[in-house]
């Protein structure tokens, strides 16, 4: 039952740590710098099995994305990861969010998966939700958008440059993102940021500018093309009600 369980939250494939630049013929390492030892597979599976309760609520929580046709755009467990300094925080290396926050999480996976693994391919979370205690220690911001639920940090998994996969989401962000109310963000190295809070973007390219100037530019100069963008799915009207998976309350010390 166990093995069945976890098989249904997905299978295995330092915010400010900055890679090597990659070329061509060097090992293709992505989530080096940001995961360690204890939040990998192996260390997902530790947390799963010492408390009683984990299983019954990751396993609700995968349930509920399925109910809305976003499970498996990337395996559930890793969007339990909590953050990159969840050991020099003290805290846990995954977390479930809260119950009223899993609806939150639902676009964003949305936009993942039709606008960023069509243009990068796929990718990995490395960050999900943060409680207000981890997040404070992390250096996130006040209202970051991981306290509820609503942002996923992510890194591409078949080989790139950041210049390239910058280019790449820019561009669909320009396009597409307003329309999906998405924001993107990006950090050093390979680490990009996506939220469903508002369309909005951050960071920095290889040269030291405005990461999406000239997406941006393109995106104001004509309206965005919404047919092109296509309808957004799963609306709340006719999805499964959260009153129908078990409430969560997390004891405490978890």
């Amino acid at each position: 039952m166990r093995k069945l369980a976890l098989a249904v939250l997905g299978t295995a494939s330092a915010a400010t740590a900055q890679p090597p630049a990659w070329h061509p013929g060097m090992p293709w390492e992505p989530t080096a710098p940001y995961i360690s030892a204890g939040q990998d597979y192996y260390g997902f599976q530790r947390w799963w099995t010492t408390a009683q309760w984990r299983p019954v609520y990751a396993t609700a929580f995968n349930n509920y994305l399925s109910s809305y046709g976003v499970a498996g755009i990337v395996p559930t467990w890793q969007l339990l990861r909590t953050a990159t300094d969840w050991q020099k925080c003290g805290t846990q290396p995954f977390e479930v969010p809260p119950q009223e926050d899993w609806p939150n999480v639902v676009q964003t996976l949305r936009y993942i998966r039709d606008q960023v693994i069509p243009r990068i391919g796929p990718v990995e979370p490395v960050s999900g939700y943060r409680n207000a205690i981890l997040n404070r220690c992390a250096g996130g911001a006040r209202e970051s958008a991981h306290r509820f639920m609503q942002a996923v940090d992510l890194v591409p998994l078949h080989p790139t440059t950041r210049d390239a996969m910058i280019r790449r989401l820019c561009a669909v962000h320009a396009r597409t993102g307003e329309y999906y109310g998405v924001g993107l963000g990006f950090y050093v190295g390979l680490r990009f940021h996506i939220d469903s809070r508002k369309f909005r973007t951050w960071g920095v390219n290889d040269e030291g500018t405005i990461a999406c100037a000239r997406s941006y530019e393109i995106a104001h100069a004509k309206a965005p093309d919404v047919e092109a963008a296509g309808p957004i799915a799963g609306s709340a009207s006719g999805q499964a009600p959260l009153s129908q998976y078990p409430k969560i309350v997390t004891p405490p010390g978890s």
